[in-house]
C-alpha cells in the first residue's frame, strides 16, 4: 500500500508525492524542486521515481534540478520529443512498475488539454494533471474539443471510486460555471456548499472522487438533456446537438466565462 501527499506549489498547483511505509517516493508532475526537496528532506523520503503528464512548465519546471540533486531517478512521461528528461517514455496501455514503492500503474494518453497529455492510474488512483478538474476540465491549448471529449469519456469508464489527484485547486471557479450550466442539479448544489466551507478553512478540495465528478461535473455530463439545453439557450441554437457538440460548446462558454 502507498500513500499520496499533495505538496502545495506556486499559488494553486499540488505536487504529488506517492510514499510507503519503506521510506520511498516518487513526485508527479513536479513543476517546482524546492518544495520537493524540502518535503523530501523533512520526512527522510527517498526519491525514486519522477512522473509526468505534460508539458507545461509548472509541471516539469523543477525536474532538472532534482535529477541534479539525486542519483538514478526514472523519469516517465509522453514519449515525445519535448521530454528529453524522460528516460521511461510511455504510451498508451503500458503497464509500468514503480518497484521500489511496489506500485503497478497503467499509462493512459488523454489528449486535449496538451497533444500528448497523458495520466497514470491503477485500481486506487488516478494522477490525471490538467485533463481533469474538480467540477471542470483543461484547456484546450493543442488538442480538439473531439479528443478532450474522448479522452474525458475513457476517464469516465474507470471505477467510479477511483480517486482523482488532480493538479490545480480551481474548484470553486469551476463550481461558479458548473453552477451556471446545471442549476438544478442536487448533487452539485450540495458539493459547492461542502467545497465552500473546505475552502474557508483552507483545506484542499482535491483529491476528489470519480463517482462524485460523474454527478456533479458539467464535462463529463455533456450527455445530459438539462446541460444541452442550456448550452442550447446559452448560444440560441436551434434544433439538437450531439455529446460532443455539447462539450465543444460548454468549453467554448468556459474559456469565456
Amino acid at each position: 500500500m502507498y500513500q499520496v501527499i499533495a505538496i502545495p506549489a506556486f499559488s494553486d498547483n499540488y505536487l504529488w508525492a506517492i510514499v510507503n511505509k519503506e521510506g520511498y517516493c516518487a513526485i508527479v508532475d513536479p513543476g517546482d524542486a524546492s518544495p520537493v526537496i524540502d518535503f523530501l528532506q523533512t520526512h527522510n523520503y527517498t526519491l525514486t521515481d519522477i512522473l509526468l503528464t505534460h508539458h507545461h512548465p509548472d509541471h516539469i519546471g523543477g525536474v532538472d534540478t532534482l535529477l541534479n540533486t539525486y542519483n538514478n531517478i526514472n523519469v516517465y512521461g509522453p514519449s515525445t520529443e519535448r521530454f528529453p528528461m524522460v528516460n521511461k517514455p510511455c504510451k498508451d496501455n503500458d503497464q509500468i512498475t514503480l518497484p521500489q514503492l511496489n506500485i503497478a500503474l497503467t499509462v493512459m494518453e488523454v489528449p486535449g488539454h496538451t497533444i500528448d497529455h497523458i495520466c497514470y492510474f491503477d485500481q486506487l488512483s488516478l494522477f490525471v494533471g490538467d485533463t481533469l478538474f474538480s467540477a471542470g476540465c483543461g484547456r484546450l491549448f493543442e488538442g480538439s474539443p473531439e479528443q478532450m471529449h474522448q479522452s474525458l469519456t475513457r476517464i469516465s469508464a474507470l471505477d467510479k471510486h477511483t480517486i482523482v489527484y488532480c493538479a490545480h485547486e480551481y474548484t470553486l471557479a469551476n463550481l461558479k460555471f458548473a453552477l451556471t450550466v446545471n442549476a438544478e442539479n442536487q448533487d452539485l448544489i450540495a458539493y459547492n456548499n461542502s467545497a465552500t466551507q473546505l475552502r474557508s478553512e483552507n483545506i484542499a478540495t482535491i483529491p476528489t472522487v470519480l463517482s462524485t465528478q460523474l454527478d456533479i461535473n458539467p464535462f463529463l455530463r455533456s450527455f445530459d438533456p438539462a446541460i444541452k439545453q442550456a448550452v442550447i439557450k446559452h448560444f440560441n441554437l436551434k434544433g439538437s446537438i450531439t455529446d460532443v457538440e455539447c462539450f465543444t460548446y460548454l468549453r467554448k462558454w468556459k474559456d469565456k466565462f
